[in-house]
């Protein structure tokens, strides 16, 4: 029996979710986290064998959660479940050792195949996924400059894109405004802009964020 734990924000994602699991057999739900801070305490009490891992989560992000459950448990499976399709999330989950990323646009099959093959100890790339990262390999195809930011700095140039304050990113986070301050001004140089409209302006054009309307 695979023992499974969902980190989803989203009460109706996680019905879903459960259902699918529920209707799939052979696979134990130990536990459900709508925080980072609840998946890594899950993470302990429940030692799960896998997990499937929202990324935009409220506070503790997906990136952070899954890097502090990869210190801790290396041995655990994270399978990345996320609508972002294009980079910089898949390569750097990975990177963070994710054993698997999905999109949330999956079907069941496809959901609970990925969560017996990283149980297995395989790799599980979606489809969507693996056509993107070998699009970006490419000779000559486009590359985007959120490529080059850390994790920490994806984390800090989507709340910056999405209009949050400094101080209430610090805040979030659990750093001081200083360390914000210092991300800020190597997202910015690493971009290319000098402002959070220019940064929100190359999130929309690169899909790192939506725009909206």
């Amino acid at each position: 029996m695979i023992k499974l734990l969902i980190v989803e924000d989203h009460d109706l994602v996680r019905t879903g979710l459960r259902n699918i699991i529920d209707d799939a057999g052979g696979i134990e739900i130990v536990g459900e986290a709508g925080s980072g801070e609840r998946a890594i305490q899950l993470n302990r009490e429940k030692n799960p064998d896998v997990i499937l891992m929202d990324i935009g989560l409220p506070g503790l992000s997906g990136f952070e959660t899954t890097e502090r459950i990869m210190n801790a448990r290396p041995s655990v499976r994270i399978i990345a479940l996320t609508a972002h399709t294009k980079p910089p999330f898949p390569a750097r989950l990975l990177e963070m050792g994710a054993a698997g990323y999905l999109t949330k646009a999956c079907d069941a099959e496809e959901l609970v195949a990925a969560i017996r093959k990283v149980y297995d100890g395989e790799r599980y790339i979606g489809s969507e996924i693996a056509q993107q990262l070998a699009m970006s390999l490419l000779p000559g195809t486009p590359q985007s400059p959120f490529q080059e930011l850390t994790p920490r700095e994806i984390e800090v140039a989507m709340m910056l894109a999405n209009g949050m304050k400094s101080s209430a990113i610090a805040e979030r986070m659990n750093v001081s405004p200083k360390t914000i301050s210092t991300h800020k001004y190597r997202i910015f140089e690493k971009i290319g802009v000098d402002s959070e409209v220019a940064l929100l302006r190359e999130a929309i054009r690169y899909d790192v964020i939506e725009a909206e309307g």
